[in-house]
């Protein structure tokens, strides 16, 4: 029998991430084992300690010392929504206007649903003249606006949105006014229990109501690898491949030597006919568990049931 998905991230060490107040966009934002910190192999500094730092910054209103954090994150996650979007703000913040662009940009390509990143997006284009971006984002608002109807959830996020975009390209670029990106904060303690109870939930099964509170942790700690693990995980479970493999993806550049990642990754691997691929994650968990791992046991039985044909 498959085993229960378990907390790869305890409890405490999850409070103690997310001990600074964490990111909630306005009106609504958008696992395995192993170990929090990267590898020796990974990047020099934490992702989502610097997440967190400049979470902090931008609550203080630093925003050029936010901006800082935030580029450390995307440099080791470039394909991170959440990061790209926060990187985006703090230099909206800061009064980069051509700065911001290309991140909230970047936000946008990665999460089109992302509605914050198109209104502060179509904000920073209007501020630094650049009105065929801006109007691009009017129009893709307005369309969701539209498609809406005043009856969807997001019904008073888009509104909000068009209304700063439409207000942003009217002023141009003639005015001084600071724009102070509309992002609000949680409080850590309900994240926290927003990613244990997604553990229960994966548990149960319930992979769709898993997802959506993970997404909410994943703003809140950043890109930490074993959120990214359980959403891989959660994803697959429903079919979704491409985007399990992404968040797969994600949390071994931030944590090469996570072994419920690499395990769930090979498991993906043999699902979508990657037998060679699995094996190449069967030797990475051999040669970081020495001695024998759980991670590594489970992958090595996947790949003996494999069907010789499929070989």
């Amino acid at each position: 029998m498959r085993r229960a998905v378990g907390p790869g991230l305890g409890i405490s060490m999850l409070a103690a991430a997310l001990a600074v107040a964490a990111p909630v966009l306005a009106a609504g934002g958008g696992g395995g084992g192993g170990g929090s910190a990267p590898s020796a192999s990974g990047p020099s500094y934490d992702p989502a300690a610097e997440y967190q730092k400049g979470v902090a910054a931008f609550q203080a209103g630093r925003f050029k010392d936010a901006a800082s954090s935030f580029r450390k994150v995307v440099d080791v996650v470039p394909r991170n929504a959440q990061a790209q979007y926060m990187l985006g703000a703090s230099l909206l913040g800061a009064g980069e206007y051509k700065k911001a662009i290309r991140p909230l940009d970047a936000a946008v390509k990665y999460d089109a649903t992302l509605i914050e990143a198109r209104r502060d997006l179509g904000v920073a284009a209007a501020r630094a003249g650049d009105a065929k971006r801006a109007q691009e984002q009017l129009a893709a608002v307005k369309a969701l606006h539209a498609s809406c109807a005043g009856s969807c959830a997001d019904a008073a996020k888009l509104a909000s949105a068009l209304a700063a975009i439409e207000a942003a390209i009217a002023a141009g670029g003639q005015t001084s006014a600071v724009v102070v990106p509309d992002v609000r904060f949680a409080d850590a303690a309900a994240i926290d229990g927003h990613y244990v109870t997604a553990v229960g939930l994966i548990n149960e099964r319930r992979y769709d109501a898993a997802i959506a509170l993970l997404d909410s942790a994943l703003w809140a700690a950043g890109p930490h690898p074993d959120i990214l693990t359980y959403l891989g995980f959660a994803h697959r479970k429903l079919g979704n491949f491409d985007r399990a493999d992404a968040y797969y993806r994600t949390a071994l550049a931030v944590a090469p030597d996570h072994r419920g990642a690499l395990e769930y990754q090979g498991e993906l691997k043999i699902e979508r006919g990657n037998l060679a691929g699995a094996r190449a994650n069967l030797a990475r968990l051999d040669a970081l568990c020495g001695f024998g791992c759980y991670e590594a046991d489970e992958l090595r039985r996947w790949i003996a049931e494999v069907k010789p044909s499929a070989s």
